[in-house]
């Protein structure tokens, strides 16, 4: 009986092995879930593509995400717009699945656009008349306009900074100036708060911008607790930054 085992270990494996993938697997579009949006909340989206830097994505997300833990605030529903629902790829290899196609789902009225920043918005993102449009659409109605790191290279290419002052990520500053040489540029800051744009130096300084907004909307109280949660130093006097008057 012992020398049946390894037939029947073979027979398995052989069967396995001439089972097809079903054609009729879930696509993209079946398996996603549309996220839950509070009525009573703001929308903040994150415009996200293959590319996408991590820190300028999370950071952001992480803190404003956690205003849902709050009571006695109007929160901040999140989610992610892209120009497709199929998986994104962030330039570290973080796969994303975007919650929102902007070229053909209606989306949900944004109050604040996050804009990371991503591997090619010095270059071919500014000629994507696509994305710029949709950035200078949002605009119109949001209540603020937000960039981390190279995410001002769109935000000023679609036109929406001409009259403020930005900044943008520290290395980038001079090919920032020579690229829009009409901007009012502002650099040794960690961000800066014009109009409704607060445009931020990026990387881990993402947080200190975000923390920044949730101050303005809900109080220091609010802020400290969200930056304690996670184990962040928050004392905005301690943060180089610009508010032109």
């Amino acid at each position: 009986m012992r020398f049946l085992y390894p037939f029947i270990g073979l027979c398995l494996i052989a069967t396995a092995c001439t089972q097809k993938i079903p054609e009729n697997r879930p696509t993209t579009e079946q398996l996603r879930h549309l996220p839950h949006l509070d009525p009573n909340n703001y929308n903040v989206a994150f415009l996200i593509m293959d590319g996408t830097y991590n820190t300028e994505f999370t950071a952001p997300f992480d803190i404003f995400q956690h205003t849902r833990f709050r009571k006695g605030i109007k929160a901040m529903n999140t989610f992610t717009v892209a120009k497709t629902i199929d998986p994104i790829t962030t330039f570290e290899g973080v796969r994303i699945l975007p919650d929102f196609d902007y070229t053909r789902d209606t989306i949900p009225k944004i109050d604040i656009l996050v804009v990371p920043s991503a591997e090619h918005h010095l270059d071919t993102d500014l000629k994507d008349t696509v994305l710029l449009n949709f950035i200078r659409k949002i605009d119109k109605d949001a209540l603020f306009m937000t960039s981390h790191c190279d995410g001002a290279f769109v935000l000023a290419k679609s036109g929406v900074l001409d009259n403020v002052v930005s900044t943008t990520f520290p290395s980038d500053i001079e090919i920032y100036r020579k690229t829009f040489p009409h901007l009012k540029i502002a650099d040794s800051v960690l961000f800066v708060h014009d109009d409704k744009y607060i445009t931020s130096a990026g990387g881990a300084k993402s947080f200190e911008a975000s923390l920044y907004l949730c101050e303005l909307l809900y109080g220091k109280e609010i802020a400290e607790s969200l930056a304690k949660g996670l184990v962040i130093d928050w004392d905005i006097t301690q943060v180089p930054h610009l508010i032109p008057q």
